[in-house]
């Protein structure tokens, strides 16, 4: 007689869960989206108001990438406003965590196609070369202020120097 009177297939459990909290994400994603344009417009969808200050004009679908997988928003169009949201940037197709877990990886010496076939296997979509390019750019312009920042506004008690 097995020990063990309940058996769970962990691998199974882990996929149902991670898909029931990407749906939930999306759709609290989707719903703050719907918020902002109810807030900008000055009404809810198909609320009559004198205070309206535009109307909405259905919405367009945009996939955005996060550490759980690919979502797909339903961002609103709005009709005599612009919609610009405070939850995802105008642009953006990445959340920043999984753009900095790219830029780690080439940083850490992994050549530009691993990072594209890495990040086809964990989220499901490829960071082209030129996307990572543009952002390692930024990267080594932001380290290069870092290193040539002025020290002299500051007093140190101490300077170690470190040489080979």
């Amino acid at each position: 007689m097995p020990n063990q009177i309940l058996q769970v297939d962990e691998n199974m459990l882990e996929t149902k869960l991670d898909r029931l909290v990407s749906e939930k994400v999306e759709q609290l994603l989707n719903a703050m989206l719907d918020a902002e344009a109810d807030e900008i417009t000055g009404a809810a969808r198909y609320e009559r108001s004198g205070e309206r200050r535009a109307y909405r004009a259905g919405h367009y679908e945009r996939n955005l990438t996060v550490k759980a997988g690919t979502m797909t928003l339903k961002v609103p169009k709005l009709k005599g406003a612009l919609f610009e949201s405070a939850v995802i940037e105008r642009y953006r197709r990445r959340e920043e965590s999984v753009e900095e877990a790219l830029i780690d990886m080439y940083l850490a010496g992994v050549s530009t196609r691993q990072v594209d076939d890495i990040s086809r296997l964990l989220w499901g979509e490829r960071m082209p070369s030129q996307t990572l390019s543009d952002k390692l750019k930024k990267v080594y312009e932001d380290i290069d202020r870092w290193r040539n920042r002025p020290l002299t506004d500051r007093s140190y008690p101490y300077l170690f120097v470190d040489g080979v």
